[in-house]
């Protein structure tokens, strides 16, 4: 699986003819530019937050969640930014912006997609507090990202039936190979495409190109630092542990992936099979 710069590059331009990829929202516009100043002003990014009463009411829901783990409710997007840092908050937000812009599409699978992701995400942050291998920041926003081409791919093609966390999948192919053979294009670059129009940073956006390419990442080929393949295989095993806790069953990807997943942890499968209780009930608190 070739993922050469300059054939992304050349590509970009038809992936969001054909594909349908929703632009940047101007707030996350404003706010990235906002952030990236030499002295951000928090409270014109509270203002620029708080001027979007229902991404306002989403954030606080999701901030004051168990998965914070808040000794104190955040009562305000001041408040929010205070507890949480301005970082998080951003990051936050651009994986709820991502939920809004594709609101329109409404069905059982897209339904089935955003329950399986965002308990994924919830999962990835526990687990980053347990597995101390990687800097916690963008843990939930990574894992809400890393397959945001499915969302795109379920719009643009209506045979489209992604392989969602606790599908059989397809053998022992790769699922972005199956879809290459069907559609010419796969999620991954897709959700490349997206995370970078939406001005995630260059180390994300690489982390969701490589995100199913195991062989890659273990052996260098991927070119993205340990931290980045880190997030890879902590979301990896953050999905076992939701499907595994939900359904019942262990996820697809595991058994293609889990063994590369366990080793850059640096965990082993009994240590994360420890996690499971304390995992169900956090989900069951949220």
């Amino acid at each position: 699986m070739e993922h050469a710069p300059e054939v992304l590059d050349h590509e970009a331009e038809q992936i969001v003819r054909d594909i349908g990829i929703p632009p940047c929202p101007a707030i996350l516009t404003k706010l990235m530019q906002e952030m990236r100043g030499d002295e951000p002003d928090f409270g014109r990014i509270g203002k620029l937050i708080g001027g979007d009463v229902s991404l306002a009411a989403a954030m606080l829901k999701t901030v004051n969640s168990p998965f914070y783990g808040l000794r104190a409710k955040a009562t305000s997007v001041q408040q929010a930014i205070a507890l949480l840092g301005l970082r998080n908050v951003a990051q936050l937000v651009t994986g709820l912006l991502l939920r809004q812009a594709f609101a329109g599409g409404t069905s059982d699978l897209m339904d089935e997609f955003w329950e399986s992701s965002s308990g994924i995400a919830q999962t990835n942050l526990v687990l980053a507090r347990k597995v101390n291998v990687i800097d916690r920041d963008g843990a939930y926003t990574f894992a809400l990202f890393r397959d945001c081409g499915i969302l795109a791919m379920m719009g643009a093609f209506k045979d489209y039936r992604p392989v969602l966390a606790g599908a059989k999948g397809e053998g022992a192919a790769s699922v972005t190979d199956v879809e290459d053979q069907r559609y010419k294009m796969n999620h991954a670059r897709i959700g490349y495409q997206l995370a970078k129009t939406w001005l995630l940073p260059d180390e994300i956006c690489r982390a969701i190109l490589w995100h199913h390419d195991y062989a890659a990442l273990q052996d260098g080929r991927a070119g993205l630092p340990v931290p980045i393949v880190s997030h890879i295989a902590l979301t990896l095993a953050a999905e076992w542990l939701y499907v595994k806790s939900a359904m019942g069953i262990t996820s697809a990807e595991w058994r293609k992936g889990g063994a590369f997943a366990l080793e850059q942890l640096g965990i082993t499968q009994a240590e994360l099979e420890a996690f499971l209780a304390d995992i169900a009930d956090e989900l069951a608190a949220a």
